[in-house]
């Protein structure tokens, strides 16, 4: 105590000296702006900066939290326009179509659960700060999923206030080798149904598509990409389904790949019945391999999937009930997202060949063009062709996608909710 009521008298003396030299006290006292402390409480990190920045620390932490919870009232009252004070006009339409991917995707509601500061720069009309932020969403089913996630957000001060341009997870890339669960979702901005021409386009689709009609069986086979050692980090996914183009539902199954842009190649093959995640399944396929994928519907809501590695020889099969809508069927080479809806860098798949192409259609087995199938051509955000599929082959069963040299979509802001394998549908 005696120590403490000293301290007071060293620092009033300094005060007045302070005011006598005219000299602020942030000059006798300088922080350093990267330091950060706990209070006493036991919550999250709070940054120290110089006295002159502090009051656009402040703000900048109260802007990305002001924008967390207008999400979760978003979510909650499927309304996204009380967001637009915080973000950036291109961010708020990003953000606008996140939510509205999470309600289609079936998701009721989203909850902050922790959000830990990390680092805040301030330079000039521009800013970054870090977050550690822990969401969890709960679907319409019920079920609930926790993510933690690293976010970095970009702001840029417009018209007296800050506001959030860009919010990225530089931690997700190591984080897709599937240490928890992920999301197949329907195609973004796809125009798949009623469009006159034969071209349709998605930012996550590439294949055919069939509508019109009652589906009980789809099949494919494809080949699974070779990827050079010293590629970049990206992503991609092959898959057959049944659903998704017309409707929230959505059963499918097939293999993904993972570039991780440090010499390494992970392959694995999955199954995923929206709006529960998907999961891994046992069996092992690597570059190369060519792979058949079946979804039959064996008696009422009861559908047979079956994997063969016809390279291998190997082979998997599972029965799962699900209720399925029956409207669409599909083939299609997708760009998978992240936790939280952000669409990974599609990676330099280079072509990936589908053959055998067929589903029941009204009871009748049918191949994609007989199907009628409309063809779609993934693209950026600035409408740049990603990956375009080739015309049907004669008899009709086969095509194959080709990666262009155009750049992937940058990342969007992230929706909460756990990692997801694709970004969900837009509403077609």
């Amino acid at each position: 105590m005696k120590r403490f009521a000293g301290g007071l008298v060293v620092l009033a003396l300094l005060v007045l000296l302070a005011r006598g030299a005219n000299v602020r006290l942030d000059e006798l006292f300088p922080l350093d702006v990267t330091t950060s402390v706990n209070n006493a409480a036991g919550s999250a990190p709070v940054v120290v900066v110089k006295a002159v920045d502090q009051s656009a620390n402040a703000a900048i932490q109260q802007v990305i939290q002001r924008s967390n919870e207008e999400q979760v009232q978003a979510i909650a009252g499927r309304d996204s326009s009380a967001m637009a004070d915080a973000l950036t006009s291109d961010h708020y339409q990003e953000l606008v179509q996140i939510n509205r991917d999470l309600l289609n995707r079936g998701v009721a509601s989203i909850k902050l659960v922790t959000l830990e500061w990390g680092a805040v720069a301030v330079n000039g009309g521009t800013a970054t700060a870090t977050t550690y932020e822990t969401w969890t969403t709960t679907l319409s089913d019920g079920t609930t999923d926790q993510s933690r996630d690293r976010n970095d957000y970009s702001l840029v001060f417009d018209n007296g206030s800050w506001k959030i341009q860009s919010d990225v997870h530089p931690d997700q890339p190591q984080a897709i080798g599937r240490p928890g669960p992920s999301t197949t979702t329907p195609p973004s901005g796809s125009t798949v149904p009623g469009i006159p021409d034969n071209q349709s386009s998605s930012h996550n689709w590439s294949g055919y598509a069939a509508v019109g009609g009652v589906y009980t069986s789809v099949t494919g086979t494809w080949t699974v990409p070779q990827f050079s050692p010293n590629g970049p980090f990206g992503i991609d996914a092959a898959w057959v389904g049944i659903g998704g183009v017309r409707s929230h539902d959505l059963i499918q199954a097939g293999t993904q790949e993972t570039v991780s842009g440090y010499g390494s190649t992970q392959y694995e093959a999955w199954v995923e019945m929206l709006p529960h995640p998907s999961r891994p399944v046992p069996l092992p396929v690597h570059a190369g391999d060519s792979v058949t994928v079946a979804i039959s519907e064996a008696s009422a809501d009861q559908w047979l999937i079956a994997f063969a590695n016809n390279t291998t020889g190997q082979a998997y099969q599972m029965t799962e009930q699900y209720a399925s809508s029956h409207s669409s069927a599909e083939w299609v080479e997708e760009a998978p997202s992240s936790g939280r809806g952000n669409l990974l860098p599609l990676d330099n798949f280079g072509t990936i060949q589908f053959s055998g192409g067929s589903a029941v259609k009204d009871g009748q087995t049918l191949t994609i063009a007989s199907a009628n199938s409309r063809a779609i051509t993934m693209i950026n955000d600035t409408n740049q062709a990603l990956a375009v599929p080739s015309g049907l082959s004669e008899d009709g069963t086969s095509f194959s996608v080709a990666r262009t040299d155009a750049t992937a979509s940058r990342p969007a802001r992230q929706s909460p909710g756990g990692r997801s394998r694709r970004v969900p549908r837009t509403g077609n």
